[in-house]
């Protein structure tokens, strides 16, 4: 029987066994109904270096829904500045196997235009 979430667990698996074999920086991304949240992780996979989240009080106090793609684009920006800090400007892009698309999407580009290369 096909089941959905272990299909996009699979997909993670093997994105995260690849990024791993670089030993690049990962920014890891993670998808609620309510709340978006992204991850800035060590080569070694041990360290977090930085995080945002809309449970941040800076984005709460710009955006009043954490699950819509304007909560995501401040995400990614605050993400992007949080690594920029940590020294960090090169990653590799962890969807956590979900799809390219909206919320996700809108991270993504939000983090490029605030500098992360990826």
């Amino acid at each position: 029987m096909f089941n959905k979430n272990e299909a996009r667990l699979r997909r993670a698996r093997k994105t995260r066994a690849k990024i791993s074999e670089l030993k690049a920086v990962r920014l890891c991304v993670n998808r609620t109904n309510c709340h978006i949240y992204a991850q800035i992780i060590s080569p070694c996979g041990g360290k977090v270096l930085a995080s945002a989240s809309t449970l941040d009080k800076d984005v709460r106090a710009n955006v009043p829904n954490g699950g819509n793609k304007a909560a995501a684009t401040a995400v990614g920006k605050l993400i992007a500045e949080r690594a920029r800090a940590a020294g960090v400007e090169q990653v590799a892009f962890d969807r956590s196997g979900l799809q390219y698309h909206g919320r996700i999407q809108a991270l993504a580009e939000a983090a490029r235009e605030g500098g992360l290369k990826f």
